[in-house]
């Protein structure tokens, strides 16, 4: 197996150029600076076309991407050709052509293959056509930035434009607020910084050039507002469902990823009183990634009072969200869901 993380992919592309590689993940902006990375080596070496297909629909006429490979025009001796796969299912015939395109890639000087996916599941990465292109070039999984690492994601890129934040509290305070702003949307977070470099000299910022310069553009999606939720998280929790209300989001949806959580909360402590451990608990009940982590550190304890009002909580709410009156809870519907997800978060934390 041949793959790199996505921090290590300066060094090696140093080191020489692969005539494959494979790019999977769902951020988009790290995938470009990825892909133009490899481009940007690939043109110092001579590969001055390029040319690109994308997969689209279970009829693709996958000939055309195996008759490019060996096919140089007459005012180029080396090629690039970028295969992109927005749904990560490439098909059987994909399939096949992904196998065989991975082995014209042996040996290959004249054509370097560049194959673009989006975030794959453990079925996907089993699979013998990406094994085929993991063994004969070269993966680079670009993962998104978590919250947790945004500020120093931040600072880095910072870094490389000259600009830093005050020392101590004052710069981690500034960071902290930057990331908030910019939360789930990694591409604003890269203008921003962008933008920083525009307005201001090389340097130190300080707090209120921070704060004036940059906007409230965090995107927000139910499932990091399950993150933080099962963290106790309040005050983020808050943010985020005023950032989903303000984006339009439905109430039933940010209901129904509430619920599930508290379902499956239920559900494994339930398991544990019946003498499960925990580990199989957990993999019975399908919660693994980071869900997994957040709810080996709340389950344990969890009491079941707590589990059980929760579930009742959740049931009414989900009244309320379809437009029926409760008795002893707010009557809007995002109300009702801030006190729900506020309500768990407290009994997360403590």
């Amino acid at each position: 197996m041949a793959h790199i993380a996505l921090n290590q992919l300066g060094a090696h592309l140093q080191k020489g150029l692969r005539s494959l590689y494979t790019l999977h993940g769902d951020e988009a902006l790290l995938q470009q600076e990825a892909l133009d990375a490899i481009r940007a080596a690939a043109r110092a070496q001579g590969y001055t076309e390029r040319s690109s297909y994308t997969v689209a629909g279970a009829h693709f006429d996958w000939s055309a991407v195996l008759a490019a490979g060996g096919s140089l025009s007459l005012f180029a001796d080396k090629q690039i050709v970028e295969v992109r796969i927005p749904s990560g299912k490439p098909g059987k015939d994909g399939a096949a052509a992904l196998q065989q395109l991975a082995q014209a890639a042996q040996g290959n000087d004249s054509t370097l293959t560049l194959v673009i996916l989006p975030r794959l599941d453990k079925a996907a990465k089993t699979s013998p056509w990406f094994t085929a292109l993991d063994t004969q070039g070269m993966s680079v999984q670009i993962d998104p930035v978590e919250r947790g690492m945004l500020p120093a994601w931040i600072a880095q890129r910072l870094a490389a434009q000259g600009q830093r934040v005050a020392a101590g509290e004052e710069g981690q305070r500034t960071l902290q607020f930057f990331a908030d702003r910019v939360e789930g949307n990694l591409l604003a977070a890269h203008q921003e910084i962008q933008k920083l470099a525009l307005l201001y000299p090389p340097g130190e910022l300080a707090w209120r050039q921070v704060e004036a310069a940059v906007l409230n553009v965090a995107r927000y999606d139910v499932f990091k507002l399950s993150e933080a939720v099962l963290a106790g998280q309040s005050a983020r929790v808050q943010r985020m469902l005023d950032g989903l209300q303000a984006e339009g989001t439905a109430e039933v949806l940010v209901h129904w990823a509430l619920a599930e959580d508290i379902r499956a909360l239920k559900r494994v402590k339930d398991a544990m009183n019946a003498g499960k451990p925990l580990p199989m608990a957990l993999r019975e009940n399908r919660v693994w990634g980071a869900k997994e982590r957040l709810f080996e550190r709340v389950l344990p304890r969890l009491p079941d009072a707590a589990a059980a009002r929760l579930l009742q909580s959740a049931h009414q709410v989900d009244g309320i969200v379809k437009g029926l009156k409760v008795p002893d809870w707010p009557q809007d519907g995002w109300q009702a869901l801030q006190r729900l997800a506020l309500q768990m978060a407290r009994v997360c934390r403590a």
